[in-house]
């Protein structure tokens, strides 16, 4: 008997789900309803849906919403495709928007092959991401605390007598020392003081949980490989995991730079090619964790230090394409700089090549890994 293959648009919300779907051929999809976003409503349309010798496959956007939809459909053996929203297709001149639009627009897509499905972590690497991301959220609250702290300051010009590094110890003892004539600027100072303090608090727990999953995680061996490289220290290195997940699904790391909008944007019509900047078109996270360990590439090539102590235990392949990456990476810095490029330009083109290396070593671990458990 002849299968049938019914293409199904979700557009997911909080509350509801639009269903379109569009059968095999050219045919204009048709709407099927909202159903409420629960456990028993997916059930219940999945049945609806499906008959004797008819396949479904779904698919809906990536958002605020999770994986969870993916992995309900998944479990009921039903294929499931997550979508990249920047990467649809958008008619020109189309400025009306609703749900019912929307699913039709990704059935109908969906059928001709024209969205482009994103990575789906597992839970565990999803929580993984989830606890690098929250230390990020920490980080730059801490930032806007220190600025608002260190305006107020400025307003009232309060400085310290002798220069002091920001932020240091040096600086906080200054800061516990000082004190305000008026008793509503004292209250001011001290709740941003305090503020300042449940903050770095806060960071303190969270790099804590991922010294422990840097150490003792499933992926704890990538971890502990990719940190012997240079500037690539513990955080860094669970973000990578985190972000990436499994390295080894990307064929080569022409892929993983474009994964992470590292490529150059280009514009080319006949004979004519022009490139421009990174398409910065993927994972942003991954992309600011790498231009903070690509800035490390200023400095001559050395193994010393936490370095020398971060690759003990590692294996000379992976200790070799870490010496190679300090090498070549200070290399090519030096050499744009003095040819009169800007450092921002370097250090991007660093981050991008600091990738290749990244895969390299990542994809080593993890057959590491494999042979291990093999054994």
């Amino acid at each position: 008997m002849k299968t049938i293959t019914k293409f199904v648009g979700l557009d997911v919300s909080k509350e509801g789900i639009a269903v379109a779907v569009a059968d095999e051929g050219r045919g204009e999809p048709r709407y099927i309803g909202m159903f409420p976003h629960t456990v028993e409503a997916v059930r219940s349309l999945v049945h609806r849906l499906a008959s004797d010798g008819v396949e479904l496959e779904f698919c809906y956007e990536a958002g605020p919403t999770g994986y969870g939809l993916y992995r309900l459909l998944r479990a009921m053996d039903m294929p499931c495709t997550v979508v990249a929203p920047s990467l649809i297709p958008v008619r020109q001149g189309d400025r009306v928007k609703t749900d019912k639009r929307d699913a039709l627009r990704l059935a109908q897509l969906f059928r001709a092959g024209e969205l482009v499905a994103v990575f789906v972590p597992n839970e565990e690497n999803e929580s993984l991401r989830d606890l690098v991301r929250a230390r990020e959220d920490a980080v730059e609250d801490r930032t806007r605390a220190r600025h608002r702290l260190s305006k107020f300051l400025l307003r009232h010009n309060r400085r310290p007598e002798t220069k002091l590094s920001a932020w240091g110890a040096m600086h906080r003892r200054w800061l516990d020392g000082l004190k305000w004539a008026d008793r509503r600027e004292q209250v001011v100072y001290q709740e941003y003081l305090h503020h300042l303090d449940e903050i770095e608090g806060r960071l303190k727990r969270l790099e804590a949980a991922i010294h422990l999953e840097a150490t003792e995680s499933e992926r704890a061996p990538v971890i502990q490989a990719l940190q012997t490289l240079k500037g690539v220290a513990e955080v860094i290195a669970t973000s990578l995991v985190a972000e990436v997940g499994e390295f080894r699904r990307f064929r080569n790391p022409k892929q993983l730079m474009a994964y992470a909008g590292l490529v150059p944007s280009e514009y080319s019509s006949g004979v004519s090619r022009k490139q421009g900047r990174i398409t910065k078109s993927g994972n942003a996270h991954l992309r600011r964790v790498l231009g903070e360990a690509a800035w490390c590439y200023r400095y001559k090539p050395a193994i010393k230090g936490k370095i020398r102590k971060r690759q003990e235990g590692q294996s000379p392949k992976i200790q070799d394409i870490a010496w190679r990456a300090q090498d070549r990476l200070h290399r090519k810095y030096m050499k744009m700089v003095s040819r009169g490029k800007h450092h921002n330009v370097a250090v991007t083109s660093v981050a991008r090549e600091l990738l290749g290396f990244i895969w390299a070593i990542a994809c080593e671990a993890e057959r590491q890994m494999e042979t291990s458990t093999a054994v």
